[in-house]
């Protein structure tokens, strides 16, 4: 396994070493509108001193405890200032909650910077622009900026799939695959921003007026979840055994891709008054060894996976037969960490982490 990591990790050094980034605050004078969207995304608070799941990760990782290595950094806090130093092993540097650039997470300069993207076998890696004011985009029609120059020549943002740096896949030691958007790294024919960064009222910039602009809000588990749920369409269907729910993915890519998320549908029948809250059902995937979950460090394989896959149309059966006037209530909805690995990060009293977060919501009035 030396033999595979060894490359991959100085590519990684050779491609980040020694960039200095703009802080996004200086993005805020021009772009308001942009930058507040942004702050509320869990890119501007991706590093372990913002993000507590995240956090719990790391403690428990072997990386950090035997290694005091802080690899997360090339996906969690690329603009951090000392990556290179980051990265390495038992060196003694580890991640600085002083550090204004660690604290800056996924920042406007390092996304709008990637030139290219490597694809490689264990992780992509974002390829980053060596002129630090200069910034990729989409917008074809732009003026010119007083600040940075504007670049619309890169083939990732025209085509909508500039985070797949990071967003593509993830391989531990095993060769085990253990968070992936797409299995088969057949993004480049969809669109991560059609779904992702769709276009809404408000300009782009004070120095450039339009109509509206693209979204750095970011929809996803953390935030603006509102913006993905008409990717998912219930409907319901009476039988002889009861009723079917029928739940169709529209979207290129399971509805529940990290490991630690755990999507539940919850099913409620109203009649006269009284409410009937029929079995819970938990759609996941678990990765692990020997048949048991593990943390994704020492996974092996899948162990379970029910997680709604692409543009896959999912029947789930109720053995509850509906009578006319009732009303059934259906909500899908996740938990950002699986209630089962609660004790073992430490998490129990953690209100983000234990929180059944609301995805979509729909009723159904029989009539019959």
């Amino acid at each position: 396994m030396k033999a595979i990591f060894l490359p991959l990790f100085l590519l990684t050094y050779f491609l980040s070493a020694n960039q200095t980034f703009e802080p996004s605050e200086t993005c805020k004078k021009c772009h308001p509108a942009i930058y507040k969207e942004f702050q509320s995304t869990q890119h501007s608070k991706a590093s372990i001193f913002d993000d507590e799941i995240h956090a719990a990760v790391w403690k428990k990782h072997p990386k950090n405890r035997e290694l005091q290595s802080y690899t997360c950094a090339k996906c969690h806090t690329p603009a951090a200032s000392n990556i290179d130093e980051l990265v390495k092993i038992n060196n003694g540097v580890v991640p600085d909650v002083n550090s204004s650039t660690q604290r800056e997470g996924i920042s406007c300069a390092y996304c709008h910077r990637i030139e290219s993207i490597k694809h490689d076998r264990m992780m992509n890696i974002n390829v980053i622009s060596k002129e630090e004011k200069s910034y990729f985009g989409s917008l074809q029609k732009h003026i010119k900026s007083p600040f940075h120059k504007i670049k619309t020549n890169s083939a990732h943002f025209n085509n909508g799939n500039a985070c797949i740096g990071c967003h593509s896949h993830k391989k531990n030691k095993f060769d085990m695959n253990v968070c992936s958007t797409n299995v088969n790294n057949e993004l480049e024919k969809a669109n991560c921003v059609s779904c992702h960064m769709p276009k809404v009222e408000g300009s782009i910039s004070t120095l450039h007026e339009t109509k509206e602009h693209t979204f750095h809000g970011f929809p996803g588990t953390h935030s603006h979840q509102d913006m993905l749920s008409k990717y998912a369409a219930l409907s319901l269907q009476e039988n002889d055994n009861g009723f079917d729910l029928l739940i169709e993915n529209k979207s290129s890519h399971a509805l529940s891709l990290h490991p630690m998320r755990v999507m539940q549908i919850r099913v409620k029948v109203t009649r006269a008054g009284k409410i009937v809250e029929l079995e819970r059902k938990n759609l996941a995937k678990i990765i692990g060894a020997d048949g048991k979950p593990t943390p994704p460090w020492l996974a092996k394989e899948v162990v379970k996976d029910t997680a709604i896959k692409g543009n896959e149309k999912r029947i789930l059966s109720y053995g509850y037969t509906l009578e006319k006037d009732d009303k059934v209530d259906v909500t899908i909805g996740y938990y950002l960490v699986n209630p089962k690995m609660l004790k073992g990060l430490g998490l129990k009293k953690s209100k983000v982490a234990t929180k059944f977060n609301i995805f979509k919501t729909k009723s159904f009035e029989i009539k019959k």
